[in-house]
């Protein structure tokens, strides 16, 4: 029921953000930074996929396996 809510409400604020630019000649940097940030936070949902189920995601570790690796042979080839 609170999600709803908040859904509804920051929904209408976008709405009402995107109103006053599109038709109201005073507008400004605040209704501005609302409906960009709405309509970034739109995209947002569609190109999020858990790290398990993405396809060509990294293992976890990997990275810090990797320097370990080239730590140790900078330590050992040059000497």
């Amino acid at each position: 029921m609170v999600r709803r809510g908040a859904v509804l409400g920051l929904g209408a604020l976008w709405w009402w953000a995107v109103a006053r630019l599109l038709l109201a000649p005073d507008a400004g940097v605040v209704e501005g930074a609302v409906a960009a940030g709405g309509w970034g936070l739109s995209l947002l949902p569609v190109h999020c996929v858990p790290k398990a189920r993405a396809e060509g995601a990294l293992a976890a570790g990997r990275w810090r396996r990797a320097w370990r690796v080239s730590t140790v042979r900078r330590f050992t080839d040059g000497e």
